[in-house]
């Protein structure tokens, strides 16, 4: 359930059928990232005998803030998000390029706009750890539901400017069904295969396979291998039309994907 990280560690309490609310935790104190439901998170701290440091928000759907309003009725702490006047609750609101503290844990946090998914999407990467909510997913990526395919594009092209070794904490446990349609936009990527072995052991033990790690999304990720020969050729048999564009490509196949 947890990564050890010293001197705090990074816990995945789950919610609905496949959310995950990250919380990051020492001995005393937690931050949760993008509590859906407040239960969990309540549940947890009180078995574990913490206290609620901080909210982070990536973005506002509600499976992702639906749990601020109850936790700030127990607990007055600062909520950290996007400038969007449909999370109500954020104190902090962040844009692309800012940096914010959790003075706590003595962790910094950049703060990177990623729309695609929705228009205000953003993330924290920080301490070797980013949370990126509903935009990179491990071999896949977010629903455009308010942004364009040259969104997403840019949005993953960032991220994968990050350091290989940094780690990815997604908003959902979607690696199985994801890497099922990245065989069939990539079908000769041996290392899906085995990424696609190593999850399915840790589903069989009801483990999550998160994190990710961008090394990881650049070898197996569909969405970020968009200029990739085999994936372009996919997405082009899915078109019906030669194309070339990356970004092209990414629209094709997350149209491909929805209907997968």
């Amino acid at each position: 359930m947890s990564q050890v990280m010293s001197p705090h560690e990074v816990v995945a309490l789950r919610a609905f059928s496949d959310n995950y609310i990250w919380t990051v935790r020492d001995a005393s104190c937690a931050a949760v990232v993008d509590p859906g439901d407040a239960q969990p998170v309540l549940d947890y701290l009180r078995a574990e005998r913490l206290e609620l440091a901080a909210i982070l928000n990536t973005h506002h759907h509600a499976d992702h803030v639906g749990g601020n309003a109850a936790l700030l009725a127990r607990y007055r702490v600062p909520v950290y998000g996007p400038h969007d006047e449909r999370i109500r609750e954020v104190t902090h609101p962040l844009r692309d390029g800012e940096r914010m503290k959790l003075p706590h844990f003595g962790i910094e946090f950049d703060v990177l706009e990623i729309p695609g998914h929705t228009r205000t999407h953003i993330a924290f990467f920080g301490g070797g750890m980013l949370f990126c909510g509903d935009t990179l997913f491990a071999a896949g990526c977010g629903r455009l539901f308010e942004g364009t395919p040259a969104q997403m594009h840019a949005s993953l092209s960032k991220l994968m400017r990050l350091p290989d070794t940094t780690a990815v904490y997604c908003g959902h446990e979607y690696t199985l069904s994801n890497i099922r349609f990245a065989k069939a936009a990539d079908p000769d990527n041996r290392a899906l295969r085995e990424l696609e072995a190593r999850a399915q052991r840790q589903r069989e033990q009801d483990l999550p396979t998160l994190p990710s790690n961008i090394a990881q999304e650049k070898a197996t990720n569909p969405f970020v291998r968009c200029s990739e020969t085999a994936v372009v050729a996919t997405a082009s048999r899915y078109a019906g039309k030669a194309l070339q564009d990356p970004v092209a490509v990414l629209g094709a196949i997350r149209e491909w994907k929805n209907q997968f």
